[in-house]
């Protein structure tokens, strides 16, 4: 099937906001190259500067015991499995040190949601790395764990978020999300929480001045309209609270999963595909700062590819990572190769932290 290529794009969209008739006439129409540089041209408006930031971290997954059993997930495991584990205070200190030697500020905590972990753990838990590493920000848990560590503990999700922050939980990331439309969410993953309740978890922490970060998995089921209807969610939430620092979309990594066992007509998505929706959000997400290049999925060359498709951020070095390596992508990149790439096409390197604060300049 041949698409339609649309000649020129009305230009006047970087200086308004566009409708979801817009988004969609450009994912399906649009030439990739004036896409990517209508895209620049929004995130030169942000960040005039031309600075690219990122950030030295490493996950660190303290359970892969879960039982939602995501389809598209290949890390879980079910708690009496042999190769389930709960990591040691001791072990995930040992994973902190290794990171606090190359320059590390932040740790990305997530399981597993295990069916028998309730809030005290959750707390000692925190308070523990908070208490022995003051200098490491924690940016953990995702929506689903909060929800159902406030089911499992019997209180309501404000007082699980509040509990958690008070023990020196920073902010929350974006995870399960996937794609924000139920028909899409009761395929890949029935038993997870539904849209509503993924926004709620996000606005509950905005409402505590948590900041919080949004994600997006495409490439499954989903059609074009409800990744508009995806995003339309996100910019809704944030002209309401202005909580999400930023805007992460990566491709569904097939290997090992259920979900492509039972839906073997889902293709890997292609670079096109990735930068083009990469460079969409970045026009229709007029009020998010920061979007992520996600070269875990997509590679180190497409990420920097990225980096001219509407995002201004590299990510993290992820010193460790184990979910999407399960799924069947082991890309990795150290800090001197992200200094390398974001010079390469004539922007300025800068090491940040959680908030997006400049540390460092290269």
């Amino acid at each position: 099937m041949t698409q339609k290529i649309q000649t020129k794009i009305d230009r006047s969209i970087l200086n308004r906001r566009i409708t979801n008739e817009e988004a969609l006439d450009l994912i399906k129409n649009a030439s990739l190259i004036e896409l990517g540089e209508l895209a620049t041209l929004r995130k030169e408006q942000l960040h005039p500067d031309k600075t690219t930031t990122f950030i030295v971290d490493r996950n660190i997954n303290y359970t892969n015991v879960c039982w939602v059993d995501c389809k598209f997930c290949a890390f879980y495991r079910h708690h009496k499995e042999d190769d389930s584990y709960v990591l040691k205070f001791d072990e995930i200190d040992q994973k902190i040190d290794e990171l606090l030697e190359i320059g590390g500020t932040q740790i990305l905590f997530q399981g597993g949601v295990h069916p028998k972990l309730k809030i005290d753990y959750y707390e000692g838990l925190v308070d523990h790395i908070h208490t022995k590493y003051p200098q490491i920000t924690i940016h953990g848990f995702s929506a689903i764990e909060i929800d159902f560590i406030a089911k499992v503990s019997r209180i309501s999700k404000l007082e699980v978020l509040k509990r958690l922050q008070a023990k020196g939980l920073s902010s929350i990331p974006g995870a399960g999300a996937e794609i924000l439309s139920d028909r899409v969410r009761d395929v890949i993953a029935p038993k997870k929480m539904d849209t509503q309740d993924w926004l709620e978890i996000h606005r509950l922490a905005h409402s505590i001045g948590m900041k919080t970060t949004a994600t997006m998995m495409f490439g499954t089921v989903e059609t074009d309209e409800e990744i508009i209807e995806h995003w339309e969610h996100l910019r809704k939430l944030q002209d309401e609270s202005g909580g999400f620092r930023a805007f992460i979309m990566w491709s569904f990594q097939g290997k090992n999963t259920k979900l492509l066992e039972e839906h073997p007509e889902i293709k890997p998505q292609s670079s096109n595909r990735y930068l083009r929706l990469l460079a969409v959000s970045r026009l229709y997400l007029d009020n998010f700062n920061n979007m992520q290049s996600s070269w875990v999925t997509q590679g180190s060359y497409v990420g920097q590819m990225a980096l001219k498709f509407g995002a201004n951020d590299l990510g993290s070095t992820m010193m460790e990572e184990n979910v999407v390596k399960a799924a069947g992508a082991a890309n990795r990149m150290n800090q001197g190769e992200m200094i390398r790439l974001i010079k390469d096409i004539g922007e300025k390197p800068a090491k940040r932290n959680t908030a997006y604060e400049v540390l460092e300049r290269f």
